[in-house]
């Protein structure tokens, strides 16, 4: 297995003016790490004015160390993105639909630099991290953000995986992506919607099962859900290959320290098209599709018992997962989300309009202003989402009360 590149990033230190540096497997700080710019009031900013060469440049000073670094106009837009809100991929996203091409080395050599200046401290990556941090003093928390560091360790990554995938791609892998596969699959779907409303009708002496057996009908599920989680890095994978684009990094990891998940590095395709990145984003989530119906179909002709309580949650989890990984309004960054951003240019999109939602909106509401259509976009993201989410939530329950009640 091949060494993993780092990324170096300064976590400021709690009641202290110092700061300690933290190593990050690059992939994970992608998944993870929401790099943070000292206080504004911490910091000047001074446009230099233009040599032969006619570029933007700036000084960048840390008013507290009296640290001076210069800035080209492409670093200057990535610092301005460094707000602690925004991840290093969104800041990719947003840097080639910015300038049209992505340096692989452009955001951990700027952060390099940032950090040799003081400039940069780095925003615990969630909810639950931001309260342990803040409660540092108490000996329970710290205990617990000790574990989570522990557990972020665990990963089991390589980033010489080019050649298999280019392998696989080779032994069958680009027949994901002809004609015949895209109609064999449709057809399977239609078999697996069918299946499910056959199985629909008996759902209750069907899920019966599980409910004797529930420690047995989690594990067993959930092994069958990381299997296939696995799968669906793996065809975006493959997809980035038959695009004639690097796969980066392919792996397993604890994302935030507690949700286990596989990931793969495919932010090579920055450099494709946009039909590229949408037929990479959309592939993957197919795995789901495509094994739900499977599932939905084998349980039609199986015994009843565990076995086809199994197989029919099975088939249940993963359209489940298909259809959060595609949908966009969620408020999950899946793939669905990506390909939204994609087509309106705004990679930021959740961000922007959580803000605006909060922070802008009910302003404008209670003095009657209007909005821009790019606000517009926001408050539709945030409601659509609002609406999807509780639709989601309400039909759960309602399938779960069908069934106890059959």
């Amino acid at each position: 297995m091949a060494r993993q590149s780092k990324i170096e990033l300064l976590i400021r230190r709690e009641g202290d003016e110092g700061f300690e540096v933290r190593e990050i497997p690059s992939a994970r700080a992608y998944l993870q790490y929401r790099p943070q710019r000292i206080a504004d009031s911490a910091w000047e900013l001074a446009e230099l004015p233009k040599g032969i060469e006619r570029r933007l440049t700036y000084i960048l000073k840390n008013k507290a160390t009296d640290r001076y670094i210069l800035l080209r106009e492409r670093e200057r837009f990535l610092w301005e993105q460094m707000d602690g809100r925004t991840s290093l991929q969104e800041m990719a996203t947003a840097y080639v639909l910015r300038y049209g091409a992505f340096d692989f080395d452009v955001i951990p050599a700027l952060i390099a630099k940032l950090r040799q200046a003081e400039l940069l401290t780095l925003r615990p990556a969630s909810r639950l991290r931001e309260v342990l941090a803040r409660h540092r003093k108490n000996l329970g928390a710290r205990a617990l953000e000790a574990a989570f560091r522990g557990l972020e360790k665990i990963t089991v990554t390589s980033r010489e995986v080019q050649r298999n995938f280019e392998r696989l791609y080779r032994w069958g892998g680009l027949l994901i992506f002809t004609f015949p596969t895209l109609v064999l699959g449709l057809a399977l779907a239609v078999l697996g919607v069918m299946s499910a409303i056959r199985l629909w009708q008996d759902a209750g002496e069907i899920a019966a099962p599980l409910a004797r057996h529930p420690i047995l009908a989690l594990l067993s599920v959930k092994l069958v859900f990381f299997a296939t989680l696995a799968a669906h890095q793996l065809v975006h994978g493959l997809a980035c290959v038959h695009y004639g684009r690097r796969v980066r990094e392919y792996g397993f990891t604890l994302l935030h320290g507690f949700v286990p998940t596989f990931y793969v590095d495919v932010t090579d395709l920055f450099m494709a098209s946009r039909r590229a990145r949408v037929v990479t984003a959309v592939t993957g989530p197919l795995v789901h599709l495509y094994f739900g119906a499977i599932c939905f179909w084998a349980a039609t002709h199986i015994p009843a018992g565990f076995l086809q309580s199994f197989v029919a949650a099975t088939g249940l989890l993963q359209w489940q997962s298909f259809l959060v990984c595609l949908y966009p309004f969620c408020f999950l960054e899946m793939d669905g989300y990506h390909i939204l951003v994609d087509v309106l240019g705004l990679p930021t999109l959740n961000k922007d309009s959580w803000r605006f939602f909060r922070n802008e909106l009910w302003r404008r509401v209670a003095d009657r202003q209007g909005i821009t259509r790019q606000e517009a976009i926001w408050v539709g993201y945030i409601l659509l989402s609002f609406v999807s989410v509780s639709a989601f939530v309400l039909f759960n329950l309602w399938g779960l009360v069908t069934v106890g009640s059959s």
